[in-house]
This record gives structure tokens, C-alpha cells and sequence, in this order.
């Protein structure tokens, strides 16, 4: 793998991760992979400019939320805080635009039940805007978590607070009891080597090109709510180095579907500005707020 090292005087990235993204996730021929030609292909890869106003200068309460949210918002919409974690809910898609969790060996550890919890409706979400279980009865998806059940065997509460449905998305069942879980476990096991593990995961909802040679959004809703079924994910993991030393960065995004457990997660990785093209939100600006060295880990 390659390391990037970004500082405000410079922000170098790996070009060309787009095309090896694009070649991943199409299993078919040229034709099908010029079809499949999406955001994460056709964007440049440039540095982020830093906005005048930024989501890191958000603060929240003091408590677990606020040691959560070091290192800032991607977004500011429909913020909601659990035990465990912090997101952002999109009302049009029924599921979060992110959810940002931390992680390490304490939290980890606990008597805590899986057993003991059951997907359940947020009430804080408006029922008209709401995914219920009866949604995702009979579709063919998983309820994915966004934030791990498994990442918060700290607290009952806190894992009880994974299952609420603001915080699951319509996955692929392959996906997500195989490669995605995979990348949950390689997020645990990283709490090892680093001091602080943040993770970021959400939805999203990239275009390809249609045989018309026209570029669409299209995705699956599923149930009377219209749960919006993603059509791949992110997840940007901010990792403490224990010298102190500035952050690790890693951002993959895997495709809603099956994949063979034969690809390695680090074919997976991308540039961080790829996903902060394809889904609206900002990491890099906010990061560098809080570290003086960040070194952005791409691809081979």
C-alpha cells in the first residue's frame, strides 16, 4: 500500500485510483465495464479546497458525543446523537448520510447481548420519513449496520442503540455477512495498533452509464416507506498513530452486491476525495483542523 503524507502546505493524493476502483467493481467485459463507468471514475483527483466555514467548527455537549466528533462533521443536516455513536439522517433516502463511531480495545469489551437487542423504529425520526422493519420484510436485503453492533459491547445501551433503523441500510446479504463484515473486523482488530480507531460509514448512490450513453442515478427503494437501497458504501477510518504523530487515513467503498472473499479489503481502498466527490460530504478540511500530519493510505 501506498502512504500519502498531506500537511496544510501540501496535499498530495494518488491519481488514477478511480480507474482501478472502476475495474473492481465491474465483473463483466468492456462493454459492461464502460456501462459501469460512474462518479468514482470520471472525477479528477484534486486537493480539497478549505471552506471559509467548516463542520468542524459544530460542537456538541460534553460526553462520549463530543470525544465521537473529534475530528468534526462531514455535514451539519439531521444530526442525532446515541451512546455509541453520532450521525446524520437523510429523511428522503430513510437511511443516514453517515454515521461516525469510536472504537478501541475498552469499548470492545462487555458483558453486552446481541441476543438482547431487536431492529427497532427511531422514534426521533418523523413517521413519515421513517424505515420500519415491515420494510424490509420479504425484500431480499439485509438491515446492514452503518455503525457495528459488535464495535460497542461496552454498554448494553450502546449496542442496543446500533439496532435502531436510522442506523442499518437495505445491504446485500453476501455483502454484508461476508466482505463487508470482514471490514468490520479488520476495523476492530486496527484498535490494536492504534490508539483511537474513528470510523465513518455511509450509503452511496453513484451514477453509470446507460446503453442510451446517457449517465443516471438509479437505485432500488424498498417497502410502503421507500427505503432507498444504496448502490455502494464508504467507509473512511481515521486511525491515532501511538507516537502521537499525526493520523492514519483509509477510505474504501465496496458495491451493494456479492463479492468473492478472495478480493483483498485493500483492493477496496480509494482516495479520500473520491468519496468526498460522490457524496456531498468533507472529511480532509476537518481533520487537518485537529492534526498537523495526516498520511492518506491508497491503494497499490
Amino acid at each position: 500500500m501506498k502512504r500519502v503524507c498531506l500537511s496544510w502546505s501540501s496535499l498530495v493524493v494518488s491519481a488514477g485510483l478511480g480507474a482501478v476502483v472502476g475495474r473492481l467493481l465491474s465483473s463483466g467485459g468492456p462493454q459492461e465495464e464502460q456501462r459501469r463507468v460512474g462518479l468514482l471514475q470520471r472525477v479528477p483527483v484534486v486537493p480539497v479546497p478549505v471552506p471559509a466555514v467548516e463542520a468542524a467548527e459544530l460542537t456538541v455537549s460534553h460526553g462520549s458525543s463530543a470525544v465521537v466528533m473529534k475530528y468534526g462533521f462531514p455535514s451539519l443536516a439531521n444530526i442525532k446523537t446515541r451512546e455509541s455513536y453520532v450521525t446524520s439522517y437523510d429523511p428522503r433516502t430513510r437511511t443516514a448520510s453517515w454515521v461516525i463511531e469510536r472504537i478501541s480495545p475498552a469499548s470492545l469489551s462487555g458483558s453486552s447481548d446481541r441476543k438482547l437487542c431487536e431492529f427497532k423504529e427511531d422514534d426521533s425520526v418523523h413517521v413519515f420519513h421513517r424505515a420500519t422493519n415491515a420494510d424490509y420484510r420479504g425484500s431480499g436485503f439485509d438491515r446492514g449496520h452503518m455503525a457495528a453492533a459488535a464495535n460497542h459491547k461496552w454498554s448494553q445501551k450502546a449496542m442496543d442503540d446500533t439496532f435502531y433503523l436510522s442506523n442499518v441500510a437495505p445491504q446485500n446479504p453476501h455483502l454484508n455477512q461476508n466482505t463487508w463484515n470482514n471490514l468490520e473486523k479488520l476495523c476492530r482488530s486496527l484498535t490494536k495498533r492504534y490508539a483511537n480507531v474513528y470510523v465513518c460509514t455511509g450509503p452511496l448512490f453513484l451514477p453509470r452509464m446507460e446503453n442510451d450513453g446517457k449517465v443516471y442515478v438509479k437505485y432500488q427503494v424498498i417497502g410502503q416507506n421507500h427505503v432507498a437501497v444504496p448502490t455502494h458504501f464508504f467507509k473512511v477510518l481515521i486511525l491515532e498513530q501511538l507516537d502521537g504523530r499525526g493520523v492514519e487515513l483509509r477510505s474504501y467503498v465496496m458495491p451493494n452486491e456479492a463479492i468473492s472473499e478472495q478480493v483483498p479489503l485493500e483492493r477496496f481502498l480509494v482516495p479520500i476525495e473520491t468519496i468526498e466527490r460522490a457524496s456531498g460530504l468533507l472529511f480532509v478540511p476537518n481533520i487537518m483542523k485537529r492534526t498537523g500530519t495526516m498520511h492518506a493510505i491508497t491503494a497499490r
